[in-house]
């Protein structure tokens, strides 16, 4: 008689796991963003823009290649494998 009995598929079982599995990660990412969001209220705006900042206080990785020191660019010696 137990096999004539309803059965949970392994298809929707899956389904349901996935669902779980999205909820709680939305839910994660709004904690997350909460939480940013907390941080930066108690930052001054200074340190939240970059672009206020004066140029001496940027790092190098900050700037646009065009203004990096050509010897600062990795050589390429590695021969292209194809």
């Amino acid at each position: 008689m137990a096999s004539k009995a309803n059965k949970t598929t392994f298809a929707k079982l899956d389904r349901e796991r996935r669902l779980r599995e999205k909820r709680e990660d939305k839910k994660a990412r709004r904690i997350a963003r909460k939480e940013q969001q907390a941080l930066e209220a108690d930052q001054p705006a200074s340190e939240l823009d970059p672009a206020d900042q004066p140029a001496s206080e940027l790092d190098a990785a900050d700037q646009p290649a065009s203004e990096l020191d050509p010897a600062d660019e990795p050589a390429d010696d590695l021969p292209a494998s194809a």
